[in-house]
């Protein structure tokens, strides 16, 4: 069967989410909530597509069963618990932990075992599940706004689903053989470009939809664990469990060193203090207050404070200019565009009317970075233009003073 929605070369995550999002909205495939956009899509056939679970071997020997919370997955946590096996669904936005055991009251019908399913059941019938519980998960139930048959998913942009399966693996909840699920309706199967997927982006074992079972045998290796280098700060002030997620994995010797802290080079704490910003389309060359031989006689405690306090100085901040930005985009789909190409910045100063964004990076070098990232960067058709912001500082002023900005953690 080809796909219902067709993908053109040099498409981005973001243009096959909207893609679907627009498809499945304009064919009213969806049940609500709707809009279907930024939302894993409630489909309209997604019971009968959760009924074919059951029927997998790999279901029927399973104990312990991890399901994402979202509503079209709601009947497969209601079959789970049907089958009297262990279900677990992650904790909200992972805030206070990764997973929520739900445990429904001894005896309960299937009435009752329908509400423990339902986004209000996970919370009045779930107990959370410490790091130190040793639990083994048998399989994994994920939720897509676009798969192949090849086995690559695609999510809302949100990126949990990913980190919930390698928080998994560095607690040793699962390993490469564990099977993983998810249930889309038919027209979310695409021809999804492999060069689009990350290290870190978790592929599927089967497809379920409301007409067939696809086995999809990926021979693409699923997240080996978290990459420590794709987190950052904000992250792990937001998800306490990264904490002591990277403390165990430290303790261990493993590499834990975070996206925002790779301005230290971790033998010697050698600073670039001569990197400057590219001449033309930058500010000011830009330098660290104190060399390396200034700073020998300092701890390495007293060191790491010095800079860090440098990096968060107003003078580092390094601002890239984002313009010709459809008029139809939302501040939240370019959030989730500039997370698909690794471009978080530390703030992100919007100014949709004028087709415009600014994004402040914390230094020269990070902003490059995200530059290169973003180079030929297209949205709904449109080319971007991404450079470093001329005059950064003295237009944004003006600017803010005629026109509501939006300045806010891009992970907010």
């Amino acid at each position: 069967m080809e796909p219902s929605i067709k993908i053109k070369p040099g498409v981005t995550k973001w243009d096959i989410r909207k893609k679907v999002w627009d498809y499945i909205e304009e064919k009213n495939l969806a049940n609500f909530p709707r809009p279907v956009h930024h939302r894993i899509p409630n489909f309209k056939g997604a019971a009968q597509a959760g009924e074919n679970l059951p029927n997998l071997q790999e279901f029927k020997n399973a104990r312990i069963i991890k399901v994402n919370p979202d509503k079209p997955q709601e009947n497969i946590r209601l079959l789970t618990l049907e089958a009297r096996k262990t279900l677990l669904v992650p904790t909200p936005r992972l805030r206070i932990g990764l997973f929520n055991k739900i445990v429904p009251p001894p005896g309960a019908s299937k009435e009752i075992l329908r509400v423990c399913s339902t986004a209000q059941g996970v919370k009045d019938f779930s107990v959370p599940v410490g790091l130190d519980a040793k639990v083994r998960v048998d399989l994994v139930v994920v939720g897509s706004v676009a798969v192949s048959k090849k086995g690559w998913r695609i999510g809302k942009g949100e990126g949990f689903a990913d980190l919930e399966y390698s928080m998994m693996v560095s607690m040793g909840a699962v390993d490469e053989n564990t099977v993983v699920v998810t249930s889309v309706h038919d027209c979310q199967l695409l021809d999804i470009p492999e060069e689009l997927m990350g290290d870190h982006d978790l592929t599927v074992d089967y497809i379920l939809t409301p007409t067939q079972v696809i086995r999809t045998d990926c021979k693409r290796s699923k997240p080996q664990g978290i990459i420590w280098s794709k987190v950052d700060s904000e992250m792990m002030d937001k998800m306490p469990i990264l904490v002591s997620l990277q403390f165990r994995e430290k303790k261990a010797g493993k590499d834990v060193t975070l996206k925002d802290e790779r301005f230290m080079e971790k033998k010697d704490l050698q600073w670039s203090s001569d990197k400057r910003m590219p001449s033309g389309k930058g500010g000011n060359a830009t330098k660290f207050k104190h060399t390396p031989t200034e700073m020998a006689g300092n701890s390495k405690e007293q060191i790491e404070s010095d800079c860090k306090s440098q990096l968060n100085a107003p003078n580092r901040v390094t601002a890239v200019y984002m313009g010709n930005i459809p008029h139809s985009l939302r501040v939240s789909e370019l959030k989730t565009i500039l997370r698909d190409h690794n471009a978080v910045p530390l703030r992100l100063n919007w100014q949709g009317a004028q087709h415009r964004a600014f994004l402040d990076y914390k230094d020269a070098e990070t902003a490059k970075e995200a530059v290169t990232s973003l180079a030929k960067l297209s949205i709904s058709g449109s080319m971007i233009t991404v450079e470093f912001a001329k005059n950064q500082r003295g237009n944004r002023s003006r600017n803010q003073t005629t026109e509501k900005t939006s300045k806010q953690p891009l992970l907010s």
